[in-house]
Formats: structure tokens, C-alpha cells, sequence
């Protein structure tokens, strides 16, 4: 087991009928009454989330900027950063899904920072993140785990850009999770929401065997969970148990826990942003591109790992590393996932060089749990999937 520092200060409010709360939580960390709610489309005020929350913030002053994108979107934040500082929000409540939670962590930390934020998502030395406006979260759509971590993703279009944040200032102080939302949301962001939470966690775990026994068994039973829920929840989203378990998987994924004491990759999630942001494909759709043929690149890296994997999750018998690649790749299109690039977009045939140039302009030369993901691999990997 590796050393690790575990860190997670993000208070989880779980079940339904428990909206009528976030005042008081509100309350716990400003004694200010300016409170700016963020959001996506507009789906929060068709689907009954937006009157209950409003109703609960009746004694404050509410303030609201909508249309943040999925894949939020330097520009739109930065409308939102120039909001904040005009009218004195003392807190900021996302409600939304992943995107919209992203976006508003990075509006929370940019509407303190005294540069250009964008600094700071270019890594430029000495540019970085310290503080940031308290927020919470009301989540609507189970997927990224950003509920309950600090990490962010911000796209720039203009630029063909996708930037990642984080840092202890960027934690939710809190967040609700009614699982009751899964009903009101389309079969495409529900499988995208299986995916993400289900790539989240083989990154963690899909990697080279350790003795870290807890970390392991705790991804299997993730893994397994979507597994055993994932046609129950696409069949019938209004089932509570159902769609509380996929919500409470997707969070477990990415919260923190499964990272301690471990190896992990992220390799597949470096490639699937620059296919989001070169065709805009969505970003839970571009891990079930990418990882099958990751796989299959990284074989022999990974196969001691495949073949528990394929054993313990798949319960695989007979070429159990091939076969749990296979089992992984038809789970995704069992969803309604499709898993080539051509799906999308087939205007596509420079995209592997494009993605090696920019890994190598980067200095992304050494990705992946061992540190030897070449961008000569990830131009072929993205061949694979053309």
C-alpha cells in the first residue's frame, strides 16, 4: 500500500425530501444573505427541483445564472465570475449535474483569485488557486462525482481546449443527492452517468495488482453494483433503490476513497477530453472509445489486473484478460453507447496526429500508472477507434 494523505471535508445529504434543509446548511458557512444559484438548461425548473430549492432559500437574496454548458466553458464562467463581484454573493448553490457543479467550482475560486484565471488552468508558474467562495450543491444527474471532490474540468472552444483544476479549496461544503431526480432525466445522460461512474472507478483499479486489499474490493463491489443496476435503472429510472445506487456509486467512484494507497491511471480520460473538445462527442462516450483500446495497447502492463478483473467482476473463465476487455467494451453498448469515433463525427482522420502533437507540446510524454503511455501509443489507440 502507497503512502497517502486522505482529505474530504464535503458534507453528503442523501434521500429524498431533504431540500428544505440547504438554508440551514447555507447558513453554517456565511452569515451573508446574497446567494447566487447556477445552472445548466433550464431542466431544473421543468423537473421541480428549482421551486424546492427556491423554496427553501426564501429568506435570502437569490441571484441566478444559468446556461453554464456541459463541458462549462471558460466564457460563460467568466460571465458568472463578473456577476459575483458586482453584486457582493456571499454564497454560491450549483444545481445541476457535473458540468454545472464544475463550472461553478471554478467560478467560486476565480471570483477571488486577482489575475486571470485562466493562468491558473494554464499552469503558469506561480499562478494558482488558494481560496475560493463557499458553495454547495443540489445534484440532478448522477455521473462525475464532482459533488464530492474538489477536481474540475473547463473547456475553451476557441482554443480546442479542455483544462483540469482541483485543489482543498475547491471541495463542496455540501451536497444533496435525491436519488428520486433519475426519473426526470433522459436514457442518454443516465447510461453517460452509468459510464462516467463506471470509468471512474476501473482508472483507479484497473492498473497493476497491490496488496491495497480494501481499495480493491471496494471497486469490485462499485464495478458490480453498476453492473447488476445498470438495466434496472435504464429500464425503470423512477425505481428509488434503483437509481439510489447508482447515485451513491457514481459519488463513491470519484470521492476520494478509491485513490488512497493506490496506482492509478487517468490515461483514458486525457485522451477522451481532446475528443470532446476536437468533436465534441460527450465526455462519459469518450471513455467508452478510448479505454477498450487502451487495453488492448497496454496489454501486458495490465494483464495480471485484467485477468482479476475479468474473474472477480465478469467472472470470467477461459482468456480471462481478453474477455473482460470484451465484456467491458459490449457493457458500454449495452447502454446505447456507441464505441468508434466514426459514430460521431467521421470527419476524423487527422485526430490520432493531432492528439500526439498535442501531448508531445505538452510534455504529456509519460501517462498512465507506470508513467510509459508514449503520445506515439495514444495516437494509436485513437486510430483503433477511428
Amino acid at each position: 500500500m502507497n503512502n497517502f494523505d486522505y482529505y474530504n471535508p464535503t458534507k453528503v445529504v442523501f434521500g429524498k425530501d431533504t431540500y428544505e434543509r440547504i438554508a440551514s446548511e447555507i447558513a453554517l458557512h456565511t452569515k451573508g444573505k446574497n446567494v447566487l444559484i447556477t445552472y445548466g438548461g433550464g431542466s431544473i425548473k421543468s423537473n421541480g427541483v428549482y421551486d424546492k430549492v427556491m423554496a427553501s432559500l426564501k429568506e435570502y437574496n437569490v441571484l441566478e445564472f444559468g446556461g453554464i454548458e456541459p463541458n462549462p466553458q471558460y466564457e460563460t464562467c467568466m460571465k458568472a465570475i463578473k456577476l459575483i463581484q458586482e453584486n457582493e454573493i456571499d454564497f454560491v448553490l450549483a444545481v445541476g449535474g457535473g458540468s454545472v457543479i464544475d463550472g461553478t467550482k471554478f467560478i467560486a475560486a476565480g471570483a477571488t483569485y486577482a489575475g486571470d484565471p485562466w493562468d491558473v488552468l494554464m499552469r503558469k508558474e506561480g499562478c494558482a488557486f488558494t481560496d475560493s467562495l463557499p458553495f454547495g450543491t443540489v445534484l440532478t444527474l448522477p455521473a462525475t462525482g464532482s459533488e464530492m471532490n474538489s477536481g474540475a474540468v473547463i473547456s475553451r472552444d476557441e482554443l480546442k481546449e479542455k483544462r483540469t483544476m482541483g485543489g482543498p479549496q475547491s471541495f463542496p461544503k455540501f451536497s444533496f443527492l435525491d436519488p428520486t431526480v433519475v426519473a426526470t432525466l433522459p436514457k442518454r445522460q443516465i447510461a453517460n452517468g452509468i459510464t462516467d461512474a463506471f470509468m471512474h472507478t476501473l482508472e483507479q483499479y484497473l492498473t497493476y495488482p497491490t496488496e491495497n486489499k480494501l481499495q480493491e474490493r471496494i471497486a469490485e463491489g462499485i464495478l458490480m453494483t453498476l453492473i447488476e443496476t445498470a438495466p434496472k435503472v435504464m429500464e425503470d429510472p423512477s425505481n428509488y433503490e434503483h437509481a439510489a445506487n447508482l447515485m451513491w456509486c457514481a459519488t463513491m467512484a470519484l470521492n476520494g476513497t478509491l485513490r488512497a494507497g493506490v496506482a492509478y491511471d487517468w490515461a483514458t480520460h486525457m485522451i477522451g477530453h481532446e475528443l470532446t473538445a476536437l468533436h465534441g462527442i460527450d465526455h462519459a462516450r469518450t471513455l467508452a472509445i478510448i479505454a477498450p483500446r487502451l487495453y488492448e495497447v497496454k496489454f501486458e502492463n495490465k494483464k495480471e489486473k485484467l485477468v482479476q478483473y475479468g474473474e472477480r467482476v465478469w467472472g470470467a473463465t477461459d482468456n480471462k484478460a481478453q474477455d473482460a476487455i470484451v465484456k467491458t467494451k459490449l457493457f458500454f453498448e449495452s447502454l446505447g453507447i456507441d464505441t468508434n469515433i466514426s459514430d460521431y463525427d467521421t470527419n476524423n482522420a487527422d485526430t490520432p496526429k493531432i492528439i500526439r502533437q498535442r501531448f508531445e507540446e505538452r510534455g504529456w510524454t509519460a501517462l498512465g500508472e507506470r508513467g510509459d503511455l508514449t503520445p506515439k501509443e495514444a495516437e494509436r489507440i485513437v486510430e483503433m477507434a477511428l
